[in-house]
């Protein structure tokens, strides 16, 4: 796996951690930087026991055919409470495990969650980014934040999330006549580019097959 020369401890206060959050966001670049990115790495995160046990999962499918090439699976003991905004605190030490596990590097990683459509501008997939140095997406499937106008039926159609006059996202519609995904870029990507990358991944289904694949392994209790 890639790595910047950020690091930062998990176990903080909330306010630690917008703090964090800040100071990554200043740090991500909303420019794109991927061209072909050789495979797609498609992470989730699914919570056993309780909620006190969170399972990563890393799938990798090779670009542009879309086969799974590899996959890894990581436990982790959930530290953080759950607060919102602050999901990253609980799904990445679990992520970065199941990263570190693959032996295949990553072109470009999709994410389940917000990228920069974010209070603080810092989803998962932009602290996943600039803690790794790697480009990715954030796939939400619901709106945290911003408004938009109404999307049109067809898929691939799309309109501008907006949050206090700053761009912020992209609404998608990844299948005709289905609820649209929410896009922002998370790291080394630009708005368009990042709902571009998301829709050719969208085959049969809503979600793109990397994150539908990741989220299955992550709930599977296999310890």
């Amino acid at each position: 796996m890639q790595s910047s020369n950020i690091h930062h401890p998990w176990q903080v206060t909330p306010a630690q951690a917008w703090q964090i959050q800040t100071s990554i966001a200043q740090q991500a670049i909303l420019q794109d930087e991927v061209t072909e990115p050789g495979n797609i790495v498609g992470v989730d995160v699914g919570f056993h026991d309780k909620g006190t046990l969170a399972c990563a999962a890393a799938v990798v499918f090779s670009w542009p055919g879309l086969n799974v090439i590899e996959s890894k699976q990581a436990y982790k003991k959930v530290e953080m409470p759950y607060v919102p905004g602050l999901l990253s605190f609980r799904e990445l030490p679990a992520i970065l495990e199941a990263l570190n596990e693959l032996s295949t590097g990553a072109g470009l990683i999709l994410c389940d969650g917000q990228g920069f459509a974010h209070p603080r501008r810092c989803g998962i997939a932009t602290h996943l980014g600039v803690l790794t140095g790697y480009p990715t997406i954030g796939v939400g499937k619901t709106r945290l934040l911003g408004e938009h106008a109404e999307v049109a039926p067809e898929r691939g159609a799309t309109q501008p999330l907006i949050d206090k006059g700053e761009r912020i996202g992209t609404v998608l519609r990844s299948r005709s006549n289905v609820s649209p995904l929410y896009i922002s870029p998370g790291h080394r990507l630009h708005f368009a580019s990042a709902a571009d990358w998301v829709l050719s991944c969208c085959t049969s289904y809503k979600i793109p097959q990397p994150i539908r694949a990741a989220h299955r392994l992550a709930s599977e209790n296999k310890q």
